[in-house]
């Protein structure tokens, strides 16, 4: 008896032991993962920081005046805003005034002739997507009212594709578990998509209204079209950090940076406790800023894939 009981006794501490194990261990895999989110949501913020910094200066160098020794067929170049062969948000690309309806018609009209719809934006991508507020290569249009800027935010808000998209993006978060809090079935699905679709609703508002509203910032992307596929791949990360303001100068872009930032801040209201440290706070951040990138790359290659597979519909 006594020894069977030891027996019993012995496997018991052995039984608590290996749970302990397991806790310690899973303890320590989420630490070990938090501290990678961490670490990588402090990288990124050093590397848009690095870039806000130094993005002006850039932009400034390359819109610089031609030295005095520069021939005529380069000042000519200058001149004419149709034959810039560099970025489209460039300071001559566009005065900062804002043009009469017909000018703006007129100007359209010379660009469809010289670009035979090579960098041309549709309304939609792939019929579904809502592509609003992407201007066609080349082309010049008068700056934006708060109005409009709001205006857009409620167009990419509660677009009926939006809800699609939201729709998604709630499947993959369940899928992964990103929110344990939230649970499982349909219950935790519709937590998922809510919280989701005012992360998202908070970013449009912020990003494309209510900053670049106090910035003075033009919220539209412009299309390069121009160079190969890595330069205009760069070119469309770059406007995350980079924008024109509503005058059509270069300059850093506040509102993307900042309005993103505040959107994931915004966010604390009304998620659980746990979701609300500095680290899940920077993953939203950078979640939000890098779904802006996502987007602003495939609308740059838009124009190309449309032209081909269907032929410019």
């Amino acid at each position: 008896m006594k020894s069977t009981h030891y027996l019993q006794a012995t496997e018991e501490r052995c039984s608590n032991a290996r749970g302990g194990s397991r806790q310690l261990l899973a303890a320590h895999v989420g630490r070990a993962k938090q501290e990678q989110w961490s670490q990588a949501a402090q990288v990124l913020g050093k590397c848009l920081l690095y870039l806000l910094v130094l993005a002006p200066p850039l932009r400034g160098q390359e819109s610089a005046p031609p030295p005095a020794s520069a021939d005529r067929g380069s000042l000519a170049l200058q001149k004419d805003p149709r034959r810039q062969p560099e970025l489209p948000d460039g300071p001559t690309a566009f005065d900062g005034r804002a043009d009469s309806s017909a000018s703006v018609a007129a100007k359209s009209s010379i660009h469809a002739n010289n670009t035979t719809d090579y960098g041309q934006q549709t309304k939609r991508i792939l019929y579904i997507m809502p592509n609003f507020h992407s201007v066609s290569a080349g082309s010049q249009l008068p700056p934006q009212s708060a109005k409009g800027k709001l205006l857009n935010a409620t167009q990419d808000s509660f677009d009926y594709s939006s809800f699609i998209f939201v729709g998604v993006l709630a499947g993959i978060a369940q899928a992964q578990r990103s929110t344990p809090e939230f649970g499982q079935g349909s219950a935790g699905y519709g937590r998922y998509y809510w919280h989701i679709l005012a992360d998202q609703t908070d970013e449009n508002y912020l990003v494309e209204g209510f900053m670049p509203i106090v910035f003075r910032q033009d919220t539209r992307y412009y299309t390069l079209e121009r160079g190969g596929f890595l330069k205009r791949s760069l070119y469309a990360v770059s406007r995350a950090v980079i924008t024109r303001t509503d005058a059509g100068e270069p300059t850093a872009n506040y509102s993307e940076v900042i309005g993103a930032g505040a959107a994931a801040g915004l966010s604390n209201l009304y998620y659980p406790g746990r979701e609300r440290t500095w680290t899940k706070t920077g993953q939203r951040w950078a979640l939000n800023v890098g779904l802006d990138i996502m987007g602003q790359t495939f609308k740059e290659f838009w124009p190309d894939v449309n032209r081909k597979l269907f032929k410019g519909k």
